[in-house]
């Protein structure tokens, strides 16, 4: 316990310190204490209560729910745009804060990925990094645009980077077929890289959009009815999963071609993007199941995940 000696003395650096903004070496000087002295003194001042630091979270309210969202879930990173037409961007700033050197990077397909890629910076000289496909394309039905190949060679190209993109379809007719294509060299390649991965930009998938043109495009009624009757929550690189995180089989998982939901859980960072009521439940399931470890959302979809 202090003595009424040591708080009027920690009182004064504070006041000289926080209140006449002089710096450490200035009061040591005047003062005649060393500057390690002040420095242990301004400490023991924040943690007796003689000196308290208020943020006003009204200049940059979104790092409350940022904090939130990480404190509920677990969370390594997790950002809030504004609006949901933002959170693009907002995404490509925590992806170049995330990149290091030689890095694997691993792409879903779908809007929100889109939005990412398209707020990359253009990079001034090549990088040491490899962006790769972590699903199979969705066999020209869908705008090329979305398509994960489109996004993994745009995103190599901003970065200028590396990428090795994929030959064959996420959902393929038959079992056999597969079979085949895994066990090809160029699977070989791309299935190597998914071990190595560290960063995965991903999507999250909901059928509560079955009848989006994109949705429509990647698997159709028959499979929608399918999911709806498993009661499916959402998926990820078409890996699905119930509302408390637990990974579902369908039939689809046979012939299906991308990354397995546990080699995502071997990832450094799994970003997650996705908004807007109907994938509220998606997104649950999404951080129940601990199937990615940054989100990026709008505030309103925030909001909800944080009550």
């Amino acid at each position: 316990m202090e003595n009424s000696d040591d708080i009027r003395l920690i009182v004064k650096i504070a006041q000289l310190y926080y209140e006449q903004e002089m710096t450490q070496a200035q009061i040591a000087h005047e003062l005649g204490i060393y500057r390690t002295t002040i420095s242990r003194l301004l400490k023991r001042g924040r943690d007796l209560g003689v000196v308290t630091i208020a943020i006003n979270y009204d200049y940059n309210d979104s790092l409350w729910l940022e904090e939130r969202l990480k404190q509920k879930f677990g969370l390594k990173e997790a950002v809030v745009a504004p609006l949901e037409r933002e959170a693009g961007a907002y995404g490509a700033q925590l992806f170049e804060r995330l990149l290091s050197p030689n890095a694997v990077i691993g792409f879903g397909w779908g809007r929100a990925v889109s939005a990412l890629v398209e707020a990359l910076p253009q990079s001034s000289q090549p990088r040491p990094l490899v962006c790769v496909p972590i699903v199979g394309g969705p066999s020209g039905k869908l705008p090329s645009r979305y398509h994960v190949n489109t996004l993994t060679y745009s995103a190599a190209t901003r970065l200028k980077g590396e990428s090795y993109l994929a030959d064959f379809p996420a959902l393929l007719d038959n079992p056999l077929i597969r079979q085949g294509i895994m066990q090809s060299q160029h699977f070989q390649t791309l299935a190597d890289y998914w071990q190595r991965l560290d960063i995965a930009v991903v999507g999250i998938g909901s059928p509560a959009i079955r009848h989006a043109t994109n949705w429509q495009a990647f698997y159709g009624n028959a499979q929608s009815d399918e999911l709806e009757a498993l009661q499916v929550s959402g998926d990820i690189c078409s890996r699905f999963f119930a509302a408390d995180g637990t990974p579902i089989a369908t039939a689809m998982q046979e012939k299906t071609l991308s990354i397995e939901l546990t080699i995502l859980k071997q990832v450094r960072y799994v970003i997650g993007l996705a908004s807007g009521e109907e994938k509220h439940a998606a997104i649950l399931g999404a951080l129940r199941g601990q199937h990615i470890n940054a989100l990026v959302t709008d505030r309103a979809t925030a909001e909800y995940l944080v009550q």
